[in-house]
Formats: C-alpha cells, sequence, structure tokens
C-alpha cells in the first residue's frame, strides 16, 4: 500500500514540476515590417481573435514585395497559375495576349502551364511599365489625388491591371477620368489598395522582356 502511495505521489509531483515551465502566452506587436513612415501599421501573431485568420484574403506577408505579389495575384485570379478568365487572360496575374507578346512571350500554352515563366512575366511587365511611367512616379509619389495617396507601388499595380495609358489620363486630369478595367474596377481603387508596398528592387527597363 506505502509503495503504490508512493509511486502516485511521485507522479503527481513530477506532473506538478512539469506544468510549472509554461507560461501563459501573451502575444507581441511587431511593427518590424515595413510600412510607410506616416501609415500606422501593426501585425500580430499569431492572433487570439479567430476571425483574423477566417477573414485573410492572401498570405500574411507584410508591405515586403512578396506580399505585393500574393496581393495582386488574390485579386486577378484566387493565386490560380491556371486561371483563364472569361475575356482570355491568363495565369496568377491574368495577362492578356497582347501584353505578353510586348515582354517577349508569344506561346499561350507554354505560358499558362509555367508558373516559373509566370513569375518571370509579372516582374518584367513590371520593370517595363517602372520605365514608362518614371516620370510620373517622381512627380506623384506621395501626393493625394482624388482623395488616394499616390505610391510607386500602387502606380505599378494599377499599370498592370489597367494598362500604362489609364494610370497617364487619372493622373493628368488629376484624378477626373476614372479609368476602368473591363471588370469596372478603376484605376484610383487599384492605386489605393496596392499603395505602399516595397517595389524598389523593381529596376526600371524600358524594353524589358522575359529571359
Amino acid at each position: 500500500m506505502i509503495k503504490k502511495w508512493a509511486f502516485y505521489t511521485t507522479i503527481l509531483l513530477t506532473v506538478a514540476f512539469i506544468s510549472t515551465g509554461f507560461k501563459p502566452y501573451n502575444p507581441q506587436n511587431h511593427n518590424w515590417f515595413l510600412i510607410d513612415k506616416n501609415e500606422i501599421l501593426e501585425y500580430v501573431f499569431p492572433s487570439l481573435i479567430p476571425t483574423d485568420y477566417s477573414n485573410l484574403k492572401v498570405p500574411f506577408a507584410g508591405r515586403f514585395f512578396i506580399g505585393y505579389k500574393e496581393a495582386i495575384a488574390f485579386k486577378e485570379s484566387q493565386g490560380k497559375y491556371k486561371k483563364i478568365n472569361s475575356l482570355g487572360y491568363l495565369g496568377k496575374y491574368q495577362f492578356g495576349m497582347e501584353t505578353l507578346k510586348t515582354i517577349g512571350i508569344t506561346d499561350s500554352l507554354a505560358f499558362i502551364n509555367s508558373p516559373r515563366l509566370q513569375e518571370k512575366a509579372f516582374v518584367t511587365l513590371l520593370s517595363k511599365n517602372k520605365w514608362e511611367l518614371k516620370d510620373y512616379i517622381e512627380k506623384f509619389d506621395g501626393k493625394i489625388v482624388a482623395g488616394v495617396k499616390v505610391t510607386e507601388s500602387g502606380i505599378l499595380a494599377a499599370a498592370h491591371l489597367g494598362g500604362v495609358g489609364s494610370v497617364k489620363r487619372f493622373l493628368n486630369t488629376d484624378g477626373k477620368r476614372k479609368c476602368k478595367d473591363d471588370y469596372g474596377t478603376s484605376v484610383q481603387t487599384y492605386i489605393r489598395d496596392f499603395g505602399n508596398y516595397e517595389t524598389a528592387g523593381i529596376i526600371a527597363t524600358k524594353n524589358a522582356k522575359v529571359e
């Protein structure tokens, strides 16, 4: 009887000792993700609120370039490389064939079947558009147009989604020309939704081609 009592007492003491090593979870705010200096933005992870996860639209990647790519991809195709929409736009970032030809891609089948090629095409088009819009980026970056703060990343996203010409018309008219894409989303919305991301690493290239 004494041996059984000692055995169970030892187990209880062991469990109690181990339990003291666990501390209550205390989430901390981290603001070391790249943000605009005028923007109040913090990230809490992991969150204790379940809806913080169910309402997420893109993978958590902050304001880094990876977050920028995934945000645009989700807007365009929900991130699906094989997506072809009702207007014939292709892939994760929804390219039209005429646009692809300007960056050296002519084989739509090879394009839709190659995630690597699609990623290269996205960066290449950003480089090309950055060259074509470099004067506009320099002139309007940080300014408010039609109630929206203009940033380089917002301009480049709007150019990818609505075309360089649409961005120029919007900025040249101080936002009075409400240029829209084929599904009715305005350049103004793109500039707002994709602003303040890290795109400084994109090199402006006049005749950028996919290698």
